[in-house]
């Protein structure tokens, strides 16, 4: 007995995370299809056997699923409900927002498109591009049980998907992650300079301490950028900046008081006036380096 075919998915955001997403779920067996807002971003996956479109409307209709890797919540409700995507999907379509947006918007959204019988998930990621290319995404997902079933195959050829709860959930989970890694980020830039200015030998602490309590990934990976200064953007100082500011004003909605995430938005605010704005955002270093008198 043959095997049912897999999903059409129209990838809508063809930027550092959509491009590779939509190269993984080609050479998975899916049919591609792909929209950007400038067209060249896509073009390449042309060569791929990615259908590239030339408006969101027109990769999106008679799709099973759409895919979204856009910059924010504006954007996919500008998108869905502007652009046509919306009208342009059937009643039984599956709308899969991976963007990184406030939980309001992701039920609002839902909420929307449930008035045209079109299912919603957000799920946002994290992995980076790295994580993108090898098909190993942390996805974490809001939505209805039935629809995280559906959507089991794509999921499992991006990386691993947990369903966390109900729409919205998938982003307060993805807010977390990103209140998690900015915080981190700037306890290990600190620390790190904290022994340079000292005088010890900054990649010698770093694997001093590594395998200790104050090991992660975060140290392994960025600490490692900072010790070679490579701050090429593979997570920007914005993006940083934006989530950080959705996971205060989701605090402010809930009567949550994050402090810690106050400072650090902050310090991300700071440095992105300082020109630091195109760095990856373990450039927080650079910034806590300046302000310490320190090249």
């Amino acid at each position: 007995m043959n095997a049912s075919p897999l999903p059409c998915v129209a990838v809508l955001g063809t930027g550092m995370m959509g491009f590779p997403v939509a190269l993984r779920l080609r050479a998975a067996g899916f049919g591609v299809r792909a929209w950007n807002r400038t067209t060249a971003k896509a073009a390449g996956l042309s060569a791929h056997g990615v259908q590239v479109c030339a408006d969101a409307a027109e990769a999106a209709r008679g799709a099973d699923m759409v895919l979204s890797l856009l910059a924010d919540g504006a954007a996919m409700g500008e998108v869905l409900f502007a652009h046509g995507v919306a009208t342009a999907l059937r009643p039984d379509a599956l709308v899969v927002d991976m963007a990184s947006i406030q939980p309001r918007e992701a039920r609002d959204h839902a909420a929307r498109l449930g008035e045209r019988g079109i299912a919603h998930l957000d799920a946002p990621v994290s992995g980076g591009t790295t994580g993108a290319e090898a098909g190993t995404l942390a996805i974490m997902v809001g939505g209805k049980a039935a629809d995280f079933a559906r959507a089991q195959a794509l999921f499992g050829a991006l990386g691993h998907a947990t369903h966390v709860g109900p729409h919205g959930a998938g982003q307060l989970a993805k807010l977390a992650n990103q209140m998690i890694v900015g915080i981190t980020i700037g306890a290990v830039a600190e620390a790190l300079l904290f022994t340079a200015k000292g005088g010890a030998d900054m990649a010698k602490v770093r694997e001093a301490i590594a395998g200790g309590f104050a090991d992660s990934r975060i140290l392994q990976l960025h600490g490692q950028r900072m010790v070679e200064r490579d701050f090429a953007p593979r997570a920007r100082m914005t993006v940083q900046l934006k989530d950080m500011r959705n996971a205060l004003a989701t605090a402010r909605e809930i009567g949550f008081d994050a402090p810690a995430t106050a400072l650090f938005e902050s310090l991300y605010a700071q440095s992105v006036d300082h020109g630091l704005s195109g760095l990856d955002h373990a450039g927080l270093f650079v910034e806590l380096a300046s302000r310490n008198g320190m090249q």
